[in-house]
């Protein structure tokens, strides 16, 4: 099933907040309209705002507020990404060059903050003190998130529970944020809140390991970027970490001294490591199980067209192409 199949019930919102981004968007400034509409205007797959949407479907009809806390969901993690991008040095997203790339740097970094302040105008606006408390717990999570990538950059000691704690605060926060707001909004019960949130957790965490299996086995214009930019910039993931755990210690020394080094000089190498030690079907695996431990905690909501694409949307996230 396509992801456009998939999110049809919720296609007139998704055209709403679509609306919401591009009048929130405008400044004075001409560079910041240059530059986040660049980035706004590239694409995405819009999971997160989905999911907000599709949650708040569970428990009545979707409204404005849905729409703008959408709106702001997507924001962050547009500010996210260019900040990323030049933490990284990318110079590919998305099949088009990084806003990073084109406008410079500095010009990446001030607009990245423009679009986090302008979420928080946003949100303010709404005036529902849970709401904010949620989102600012949210971009302060990811904020460490992104120190603990930067800290564990060419650490090849990484244990698994380090780097799936970098999963969690840099990527899965903001779903678990989108599912948890999703509820709060609709008027769901306290349980219901807490059991969407840990929810929208496992799903962002198979949204990232599924990323992991993806930059060692993309096709790079498929997932939009270059394959083995993780490695490139000397990232240690999953998949690398099991196929050291799991290889021969040539296999060892060879993933070791890539993560260590940076560089693609011995990507060939490290994909035959990586194909040898069935590294990428192991992840694909711990993605499917954080699939599974999230569908069950939603099994006792009433069943309706948005619960039907809530989960088809969870199956979607593990069995991705791009």
């Amino acid at each position: 099933m396509t992801l456009s199949t998939i999110l049809s019930p919720i296609k007139s919102d998704l055209l709403a907040v679509n609306e919401v981004i591009r009048a929130s968007l405008h400044s004075e400034v001409p560079l910041v309209n240059q530059v986040a509409g660049h980035i706004i205007q590239g694409g995405g797959k819009r999971l997160r705002p989905s999911t907000l949407l599709l949650v708040g479907g569970l428990f009545g009809p979707i409204r404005k507020e849905h729409h703008e806390l959408a709106a702001v969901i997507e924001f962050i993690h547009t500010a996210t990404l260019l900040h990323d991008d030049v933490v990284d040095q990318s110079t590919k997203r998305r099949n088009h060059k990084t806003a990073n790339t084109i406008f410079g740097n500095a010009a990446s970094v001030l607009v990245g903050d423009f679009i986090y302040s302008r979420a928080f105008q946003m949100m303010v606006k709404i005036n529902h003190m849970n709401v904010m408390e949620v989102l600012a717990n949210t971009t302060n999570t990811i904020a460490e998130g992104e120190v603990l990538q930067l800290l564990n950059i060419h650490n090849a000691s990484i244990e698994d529970e380090d780097y799936l704690k970098v999963v969690y605060y840099k990527t899965a926060k903001l779903f678990e944020s989108a599912a948890e707001l999703g509820a709060i909004i609709g008027g769901a019960h306290d349980n219901d809140i807490k059991a969407l949130a840990q929810f929208g957790k496992h799903m962002g965490i198979a949204f990232q390991l599924i990323d992991d299996v993806l930059d060692l086995s993309g096709n790079p214009e498929e997932i939009g970027k270059n394959l083995g930019d993780d490695l490139a910039e000397g990232k240690p993931t999953l998949p690398l970490l099991y196929a050291m755990k799991k290889g021969s210690a040539q296999q060892k020394n060879i993933i070791r001294a890539a993560i260590e080094n940076g560089g693609l000089t011995e990507l060939e190498s490290v994909l035959n490591a990586v194909k040898e030690t069935k590294a990428l079907e192991y992840v694909r695996q711990l993605a499917k199980e954080e699939i599974e431990k999230g569908e069950k905690l939603i099994q006792h909501i009433t069943s309706s067209v948005y619960k039907d694409a809530l989960l088809a949307l969870t199956q979607f996230v593990t069995s991705r192409d791009y």
